[in-house]
């Protein structure tokens, strides 16, 4: 049987993609409807999903809402919730192996970086991994070229759309799936995800610390 994985705050399903094609079962759950979401999905808040139904499952990953934390809210000066404490702190009183997913900046502790460059994608999109377990990283990959970034999120040049006009116009979105492997969301859905080889990365390592522990 395939390991059951939690995907919290699971968004359009791009970590859950990984996940699944690393040899997880994967559950999401969002309290926002998640129309496009590939797998079993549960319409819920997600600490209360997780403190009622956590230990049926063997592992957790969960991507709090990373505005509070991105470098752009301190041009916005916007209040966002701050979950990454109080998740942790379930995760850990629920016992299980667990991942959590930010940008870079984030109170995370120890985390891993990994960018779409590591594997080959051309999109830069550098997320940072926490671990109650060893996970082993990989550096970026060559940032020249084409790189993708929907919504502007982590491409150093996304302002200066006139000299790289493959950033924005006609054929913006399907160019951003292709970039990052993704072929079922809608651009505000990209600017969100991640794509899933980070995840089939970090799963396939979660799946042989599972079965060597």
């Amino acid at each position: 049987m395939r390991p059951l994985l939690l995907d919290l705050f699971c968004g359009a399903g791009g970590a859950a993609k990984g996940y699944a094609n690393a040899g997880f079962t994967v559950v999401g759950v969002d309290i926002v409807p998640q129309r496009h979401f590939p797998f079993s999905f549960h319409q819920r808040e997600a600490l209360e999903f997780l403190r009622i139904h956590g230990r049926r499952f063997d592992a957790v990953h969960a991507s709090p809402p990373c505005q509070g934390y991105s470098r752009m809210n301190h041009v916005h000066k916007r209040e966002y919730p701050l979950l990454i404490e109080p998740v942790r702190d379930l995760l850990i009183e629920v016992g299980l192996p667990y991942v959590i997913e930010n940008v870079e900046g984030a109170p995370l502790i120890n985390p891993v970086t990994l960018c779409g460059t590591s594997f080959g994608l051309k999109v830069i999109r550098h997320r940072i991994f926490e671990t109650n377990w060893d996970l082993t990283g990989l550096p970026c990959g060559s940032h020249e070229g084409e790189i993708y970034s929907p919504a502007g999120h982590g491409d150093p040049n996304w302002r200066n759309r006139e000299k790289n006009p493959h950033l924005s116009g006609k054929g913006y979105t399907e160019r951003c799936r292709r970039a990052m492997a993704i072929d079922w969301m809608n651009r505000d859905e990209l600017a969100e995800a991640i794509p899933p080889a980070y995840t089939e990365f970090i799963g396939t390592q979660l799946l042989n610390w599972m079965e060597e522990t």
